[in-house]
């Protein structure tokens, strides 16, 4: 008797490989090696097999405990029987897909949205909801009007006519399903008569034409907390189109959009603005009144501020969102970038007094950017 092979081998993963891992490398061999894909290719059949006993062992993690630490013997028989024992395979047992749901979507037609014997989940729904750069930062409330299809009144749902009722499905018994055995193991197939109902409507409700869904116009409120930014997606679980043939509903997701707003902007939870100064308010300093989001506050502006200084506004930011109500609301800062404004159309008496002032500063040494640049331009030219 062959040595059975290393699992993580077969797989092609390396030992310290994470869910997400093991079931992408399963996934690619199981769609390669699958006997759809390879009628009466005997060795695709077992290393089809091989495959799907590795990724049966390593995605149970008491299973893969066990074999990290003795190998094949810790699973008992040295690991060797039936690569499916225990889970059914075969006519009257679970067919391949309730084993691993989506893996196999490729060759069930996706069906991993739909209940067995069942509805259909209703479709998501998305919605814009265009707010302001404040109502942003503090959060605000608002009732939105949804478009979607809905319940039938009429049927409650059902798609049949009031006072009659869906009968079974005798093709496939009312499970929306029906399996053929290939092979090894059984494979379920989509019912074509019912196409997956369960049911067959024979008399159609008049108002939903046997849908059992109609198009509503649906008011709830949403409510934004303060500290979302733009594009921000907010879940409203149920609130999406009724599912058909009695599924559950999909989800509405409202997706936020921040206008722009004319003197701030905004970085993380920071609140960002310039405001421009004069000459002799930057040279001999003053006191500004600054805009914020709570209102206007008084900024000292220091003698001899330069062009581009940032000033720090301690907790006039944007609300950082909370995980839980109780916590404490953590505010960002407000930084005011001062920009000194030239002075244009100059009076007469303006431009002589700005002329005294040059011809008494030079380059002396209360201009300490200018007295700086040209030290360097000195030093670059070897000059004393």
């Amino acid at each position: 008797m062959s040595q059975k092979r290393d699992y993580y081998e077969i797989l092609g993963v390396a030992k310290d490989a994470d869910e997400k891992t093991l079931k992408s490398a399963y996934r690619k061999l199981a769609l390669k090696l699958h006997p759809d894909k390879n009628p009466g290719n005997k060795e695709a059949e077992e290393q089809f097999k091989e495959a799907s006993e590795a990724y049966a062992v390593l995605s149970d993690p008491d299973k893969r405990a066990a074999f990290d630490r003795y190998g094949h013997a810790g699973l008992g028989g040295g690991g060797g029987g039936d690569p499916f024992a225990g889970f059914g395979f075969g006519a009257g047992g679970p067919s391949i897909q309730d084993i691993f749901g989506d893996l196999f979507g490729e060759f069930f037609g996706g069906a991993g949205g739909r209940r067995r014997g069942g509805g259909e989940r209703g479709s998501d729904l998305r919605y814009n909801l265009e707010i302001t750069f404040e109502q942003a930062a503090f959060g605000m409330e608002e009732e939105l009007t949804i478009p979607r299809m809905g319940a039938c009144e009429t049927c409650s749902g059902s798609g049949a006519k009031p006072g009659t009722r869906p009968r079974p499905c005798q093709a496939c018994g009312g499970m929306g399903e029906i399996r053929v055995t290939q092979g090894f193991f059984a494979i379920s197939r989509t019912c074509p008569t019912c196409h997956g109902a369960g049911v067959i409507v024979e008399n159609p409700c008049t108002n939903c034409t046997g849908t059992g869904r109609v198009e509503q116009k649906r008011k709830l409120k949403v409510k934004v907390p303060g500290g979302v930014s733009d594009g921000t997606k907010l879940r409203m679980v149920g609130e999406g189109e009724s599912g058909a043939r009695g599924g559950p509903p999909g989800d509405l997701y409202v997706v936020l959009r921040v206008k722009d707003h004319p003197f701030f902007t905004r970085e993380d939870y920071d609140v960002i603005c310039e405001v421009p100064i004069s000459f002799p308010q930057a040279a001999l300093g003053a006191n500004l009144e600054v805009p914020t989001l709570d209102g206007k506050v008084n900024l000292k502006i220091p003698e001899g501020t330069q062009t581009g200084r940032v000033f720090r506004l301690r907790g006039k930011g944007i609300p950082q969102l909370k995980r839980r109500q109780d916590e404490p609301t953590v505010r960002g800062d407000q930084l005011v970038r001062v920009v000194v404004e030239t002075p244009t159309d100059l009076t007469e008496e303006q431009r002589q007094l700005l002329q005294r002032f040059a011809e008494v500063s030079g380059q002396a040494v209360n201009h300490p950017r200018t007295k700086g640049f040209f030290d360097k331009v000195k030093e670059l030219f070897g000059q004393a």
